[in-house]
């Protein structure tokens, strides 16, 4: 699928929270990561939030890639706690995975003083012509991440799309 017109490509933000999945709390990161993608000129398709379960976060990554958006930004589950299990089911829809992206990411965030970025196991890579992140759950992480994350995943992007045929 084509990005639209003058923009840095489609995306979708995916939420993995249990609370916020059951409705017990407000999502504050979709809104956030969606303003922050539409600041850097990405369309975004939507927020899809689900609970902290491989299959679910799995599935909605699944869809993602294959609706055919450019970027995928999942929030949360990163950690080191058993229920953070984001990595683990993003490491399955990769095709290939782009380590310096993860990197980047730890470490400009432990510059920044946003411990759960530094300490995320987040990865990052392509899913068939889709670029896939994992952000830590914080504000402090997502705000850090997505400055850090926007001109990389425009310039991925532009590469990808300058494969299509």
């Amino acid at each position: 699928m084509e990005q639209p017109e003058g923009s840095a490509g489609r995306a979708l933000v995916v939420v993995v929270d249990d609370r916020r999945a059951r409705g017990v709390a407000e999502d504050h990161s979709g809104p956030l990561v969606t303003e922050l993608l539409n600041e850097a000129g990405f369309v975004v398709d939507g927020v899809v939030v689900v609970s902290a379960d491989e299959v679910e976060i799995r599935n909605a990554l699944n869809t993602a890639v294959i609706g055919g958006v450019d970027l995928v930004v999942s929030v949360g589950g990163t950690g080191v706690s058993p229920r953070d299990v984001t990595p683990e089911a993003t490491r399955a829809v990769l095709d290939r995975e782009l380590k310096g992206i993860g990197e980047a990411l730890r470490s400009s965030g432990l510059a920044a003083g946003s411990a759960d970025a530094g300490l995320s196991r987040g990865l990052a890579g392509i899913s068939g012509s889709t670029l896939v992140v994992n952000l830590a759950g914080s504000r402090a992480a997502v705000r850090d991440g997505m400055a850090t994350l926007c001109p990389l995943a425009a310039h991925v992007i532009a590469e990808l799309s300058s494969l299509d045929i």
